[in-house]
């Protein structure tokens, strides 16, 4: 697994049920909610400023993933990816990478042609349960409660970054 991680510059995530918990909530006047854990956002900002690229290709469409994107500095953003294959291949074609330099957490079956390509393929503690024979990684922590946060140390840890990028908390 290190000869893979070292190779990842882009993660690639799905949202529902990798950002967030899978709910779906709406309130009462029918605006939808979703929530996302800082942990994981200040893991996507220190595998930026790594040097990593960071993007999502989700099945559904939110405003509010447009937003959580906006925040976290992540341009590449594809929603309403019915066949997530699709973006993925766009994906390649736009940055020059190959399918050994990207890593990807998915949590459900639509996931699995992506997962079956890249070069580091997780899913969640939490995900259906055919996922765990198909990726290289399951996290310990459940989507929307850390498990991004893992995927980020992993690879910071993996590409020999992880020192260079914590020092300044640890640092008096």
């Amino acid at each position: 697994m290190k000869e893979k991680l070292a190779a990842i510059n882009l993660l690639l995530l799905d949202v529902d049920g990798v950002m967030t918990d899978g709910r779906i909530i709406y309130d009462q006047q029918g605006n939808e909610l979703k929530a996302f854990d800082v942990k994981d956002g200040h893991g996507l900002k220190m595998l930026q400023r790594a040097g990593f690229q960071v993007g999502i290709i989700t099945g559904r469409t939110s405003a509010i993933v447009s937003r959580r994107a906006q925040e976290l500095g992540i341009t590449i953003l594809y929603q309403g990816a019915k066949v997530k294959l699709e973006p993925y291949l766009d994906i390649l074609k736009q940055t020059g990478l190959a399918d050994h330099q990207v890593a990807y957490v998915g949590d459900d079956l639509i996931d699995l042609p992506i997962l079956r390509r890249v070069g580091f393929s997780a899913t969640v503690a939490d995900a259906v349960p055919q996922m765990a024979e198909q990726v290289d990684y399951v996290t310990r922590r459940c989507g929307g409660r850390g498990a991004v946060r893992e995927i980020c140390d992993l690879l910071l840890q993996g590409s020999g970054q992880w020192t260079e990028q914590t020092t300044r908390y640890f640092s008096p």
